[in-house]
């Protein structure tokens, strides 16, 4: 009660600050991965080789024999953006939950708010198993992976500061919503697809790291195939949207999730001829990102909770006696 009594004491968030908090959190989730695949694409994700330390006995880079001190600091400087993430993850909690002392019915706004900092304590301790294993393939995938819904989290958050308590009501048929539903499984295959990739790629994140002993050109078609098939479902549920005669927003949204995937898959392609340059992988894992952004926005302009008035109740606690 005593941390919800300073909670209380803090000003009410304004739209602007809620907004720029909720994308704050998009940015830093969506973030992560990139800065991730740079650490894997300069070979420096054992320039700390333990794990909460750098180095044995530090918390910090020293000169060590056996590790570059450019690969150490970017696989510090990673961690440490981790600390951003936190902070970040720490003021979405704290603006949901103010607004929540004003209008107790906004319990959902407050649980997805409460999903950025588990997020993130969980991507610590996968982030931790990843660099004990020496990088292995699969923990490197794993550790990717479980940073997607994260950014699928925030976007839903970022829409929940201004939608209101209601059930969702859909503005699509069932048989768009269920199109809708094998998008997202879709995006999901592409993605899982695209740790495989990695996984037999030539950027492991160190010379030794073991790789999956995979053809990478099977890999890749798979990948790409996959791909195709979320576009075709793309396509079949805009024909959906055609016949329901769909609200302009949502269309807007459609619009942006062909753009972003089409040029998601033409830089793939891209990557693939060239013979995938360190340069292109992170451009790439942050199209995946904005691919999943786009998803996640098409999925909440599908659905109506009705509009939060984000203007503070009058609360008997902070009303002065008359």
């Amino acid at each position: 009660m005593q941390l919800r009594s300073l909670v209380a004491r803090l000003p009410y968030p304004s739209p602007a600050v809620q907004r720029a908090i909720a994308i704050a959190a998009v940015l830093t989730q969506g973030g992560i991965g990139v800065t991730g695949s740079i650490v894997r694409v300069t070979g420096s994700g054992l320039g700390c080789p333990t794990w909460p330390q750098c180095v044995s006995g530090s918390m910090f880079p020293v000169d060590h024999p056996e590790h570059h001190a450019l690969n150490q600091w970017i696989e510090f400087g990673n961690r440490m953006l981790t600390g951003v993430v936190i902070v970040v993850a720490a003021l979405c909690v704290l603006a949901a939950w103010r607004i929540q002392i004003d209008h107790p019915e906004r319990r959902r706004l407050v649980k997805l708010a409460w999903l950025m900092p588990g997020g993130v304590v969980l991507q610590a301790i996968v982030g931790g198993i990843t660099v004990l294993a020496k990088l292995e393939w699969w923990t490197v995938a794993i550790h990717f992976l479980a940073s997607t819904p994260l950014v699928w989290c925030a976007v839903l958050l970022l829409h929940a500061f201004n939608e209101g308590e209601q059930p969702p009501r859909w503005l699509i048929p069932a048989s768009g919503r269920a199109l809708l539903i094998a998008l997202v499984v879709a995006l999901w295959a592409v993605l899982i697809a695209g740790t495989t990739v990695t996984g037999a790629g030539p950027h492991g994140g160190d010379p030794d790291t073991h790789r999956l002993q995979a053809p990478i050109e099977t890999l890749a078609q798979i990948h790409g195939a996959l791909l195709v098939v979320y576009l075709l479902v793309l396509a079949a549920f805009g024909v959906q949207l055609l016949r329901s005669g769909a609200p302009a927003k949502l269309w807007r949204r459609y619009g942006v999730a062909w753009v972003v995937a089409l040029a998601q898959g033409g830089l793939g392609s891209l990557q693939y001829l060239l013979g995938v340059p360190e340069e292109l992988v992170s451009f790439h894992v942050f199209g995946s990102a904005v691919v999943i952004v786009a998803t996640a926005a098409l999925w909440c302009a599908a659905r109506d909770r009705g509009v939060f008035a984000s203007a503070p109740a009058e609360s008997p606690e902070l009303t002065p006696a008359r």
